[in-house]
């Protein structure tokens, strides 16, 4: 018998309805996560043999903005970092990304809207609402778990505010987000090309320890 998985999708069918409005910056009420899981395990060799670009069919060359080891460094070299879309739900990837770092051990800022405290091996961590209340934003790298609509928002935001790299988490963008991105932050991890391990595209969960030890912090 042959089984196939289907992998592609459109990134604006993969939330259940629109993101809504409630996660405006100034909302007290948490978005939905992307309806399916960020990080679905490491890609095999034959996926990473795929996607070097020798063998890639999707391109001669790859992206002078595309994804690469350095960005990776860029990201994890900031002193700070921050969980937009951070949840206080086990299951969602919200909650798996700031345990994350909270298990590296790493200072991090969690960001939700609804302001409740994150527990995590029983500790509870304070929440902020928006991106403005993060102390020294030059000095923080930005982890993004949220729609594209409010991935945008928040990058805007980001921008105004002097955070330098941003790690968009699968389902967290679109064209026009990952444009937005790459015009305007010193680092940018998204994607799927480049040496992720992720089998859809870069993942905190999956690529981070590699980027910790580039950069000496593990």
């Amino acid at each position: 018998m042959h089984r196939f998985v289907v992998r592609g999708f459109r990134s604006s069918s993969i939330f259940k309805g629109s993101p809504p409005t409630s996660w405006s910056l100034i909302s007290s009420f948490p978005a939905p996560e992307p309806a399916f899981s960020h990080c679905l395990g490491p890609k095999s060799l034959f996926q990473r043999h795929q996607d070097h670009p020798r063998f890639s069919s999707s391109s001669s060359s790859p992206s002078k903005m595309a994804t690469t080891e350095a960005t990776l460094r860029n990201f994890f070299q900031s002193p700070k970092f921050a969980v937009v879309g951070a949840s206080t739900n086990p299951d969602k990837y919200g909650y798996k990304v700031f345990k994350w770092y909270i298990a590296h051990s790493l200072p991090v800022t969690p960001i939700n809207p609804s302001g409740a405290p994150i527990n995590v091996d029983g500790t509870d961590y304070p929440v902020v609402k928006s991106l403005s209340e993060v102390e020294d934003p030059e000095g923080t790298s930005v982890s993004f778990i949220t729609p594209p609509a409010v991935t945008l928002k928040s990058l805007q935001q980001a921008k105004e505010l002097g955070f330098p790299s941003v790690f968009l988490q699968p389902g967290t963008f679109n064209d026009e987000v990952i444009g937005f991105a790459r015009e305007n932050f010193k680092a940018v991890v998204a994607g799927t090309e480049g040496d992720t391990w992720g089998a859809e595209g870069w993942c905190v969960l999956v690529d981070g320890e590699r980027g910790l030890k580039a950069v000496g912090k593990l």
